[in-house]
């Protein structure tokens, strides 16, 4: 995640191996036990993102509301991680913003990722992420200076909790974030970070001088 290499042992579950990352405070599924990509397709086919679904909606309004307050219209956006039905992307639409898709699986459409991007939005998918280091250096390839990282994920906390916490038990979850996390990776991108609600972390790519 931080490049720091600072990965010990944290928990051993259902003969899985979690390391923890003395630095950033990342927990991470050890390689061995990353699922396969037919693994990841047949649990994603499992998910109810119904884009009618007003408790849905309900769900990604509490990430649009704060992402509004950063973000003037019209902007130019990626939803990355969109999955097979793109609810968030057509908020973000009806609020005057032009959205592109991405999606490794449901919208596998490379292109979009050589664009430049005002804001791009992640919500509910930064702890698929088997290579998260990565991940992050390409969206900072992708933001424009002065750019918007918008980010939703269930931040890990009590770690007495983690063996029975539903989102560890989900298998695609393999990388699990705090907001000294996000901190961390803010300071190595050279980015600010805000946490305007539970769960979210909006970071901004600095302006070029």
């Amino acid at each position: 995640m931080c490049a720091q290499r600072q990965l010990t042992t944290f928990a051993v579950i259902e003969s899985k191996t979690y390391w923890r990352c003395a630095h950033c405070q990342a927990t991470l599924l050890a390689d061995a036990h990353l699922p396969t990509p037919s693994e990841e397709i047949a649990r994603y086919a499992q998910h109810k993102n119904d884009p009618h679904d007003g408790r849905y909606l309900d769900f990604l309004r509490r990430f649009v509301d704060p992402l509004m307050v950063e973000l003037p219209t019209p902007q130019v956006g990626l939803d990355y991680g969109c999955g097979p039905g793109p609810a968030l992307a057509q908020m973000l639409i009806e609020e005057g913003h032009e959205m592109h898709l991405y999606d490794p699986i449901f919208h596998a459409d490379a292109s979009q990722l050589e664009n430049k991007y005002d804001f791009i939005t992640c919500t509910e998918t930064v702890e698929h992420f088997h290579q998260p280091r990565v991940e992050f250096q390409k969206f900072n390839r992708m933001l424009i200076p002065g750019g918007l990282l918008g980010v939703m994920t269930n931040f890990q906390t009590a770690d007495a909790q983690f063996a029975q916490w539903h989102y560890r038990r989900d298998p695609t979850h393999v990388t699990f974030y705090r907001e000294a996390t996000f901190t961390c990776i803010a300071a190595d991108l050279g980015w600010h970070c805000q946490f305007p609600a539970r769960n979210i972390v909006l970071m901004r790519k600095p302006r070029e001088a």
